[in-house]
């Protein structure tokens, strides 16, 4: 059984910095080599993927956060990462993490996000 376990959001001023955490529970690093992803999701708008990472380290961003967001992830923690510098409002979301492409039954609870302005 996997559960993925998100934390480090909070409220922040436009301009500050979040890191994100997101705490793999089970066995998803050691059977699978999963590339893992962070997706946000804001009031009246469809969950997207933001960042993704590949157990090798090779990382993808959404254009909107290309610059300002870093993915890494720690294989021995089973603990993947989302550094988060320049926020602006429209950031203000839940981010979750999951594998990618997705697993629905993997979906935590998210930690929010509110960046103001």
């Amino acid at each position: 059984q996997v559960q993925l376990v998100e934390s480090g959001g909070g409220l922040v001023q436009a301009g500050g910095s979040l890191t994100l955490s997101c705490a793999a529970r089970g066995s998803i690093f050691s059977i699978i080599t999963p590339m893992m992803g962070w997706y946000r999701q804001a009031p009246g708008k469809q969950r997207e993927l933001v960042a993704s990472i590949t157990r090798g380290g090779s990382t993808k961003y959404a254009d909107s956060v290309k610059g300002r967001f870093t993915i890494s992830r720690d294989n021995a923690k089973n603990t993947v990462y989302l550094q988060m510098n320049s926020l602006k409002a429209e950031d203000t979301a839940v981010y979750y993490c999951n594998t990618v492409p997705v697993v629905p039954a993997y979906w935590g609870q998210g930690t929010q996000v509110t960046v103001s302005s």
